[in-house]
């Protein structure tokens, strides 16, 4: 027996020509694909450390709550730094995004190659 999923649409969820879908409901709980500093057509933004964590947040948040919900009901956070100087601001910005009690998270460091500075993904509450 298959779960039942559906996939989150609208005109504010970022879009990608890759073969995932940005966010999938099942059950009672929304699972969101790897966020990364992109536009809405799935094209990546370069930036600063900073900017692109910020932009991937806000692409977190934008199809959480095309969802319903909100970053305060996630339940795990994954995080991936590209590198380990960028930790302490990534710390810092996550804490403009996510507030106590704190979802469980995850946090991997050097692991995106040289495209990407930073990608999140969630698991968030219905």
């Amino acid at each position: 027996m298959s779960a039942k999923k559906s996939v989150v649409t609208g005109s504010e969820v970022p879009q990608s020509h890759l073969p995932f879908s940005p966010g999938v409901i099942s059950g009672n709980y929304l699972f969101v694909s790897g966020q990364a500093s992109v536009d809405d057509q799935g094209t990546i933004v370069t930036d600063t450390f900073a900017g692109e964590c910020r932009r991937s947040f806000d692409n977190l948040k934008r199809i959480v709550e095309s969802a319903g919900a909100t970053l305060n009901d996630a339940v795990q956070v994954r995080n991936y730094v590209g590198r380990q100087e960028d930790l302490a601001e990534f710390n810092t910005i996550y804490r403009e995004y996510f507030r106590e009690p704190f979802p469980a998270r995850t946090t991997l460091i050097g692991c995106l190659g040289d495209v990407l500075k930073f990608e999140v993904d969630a698991v968030i509450a219905l």
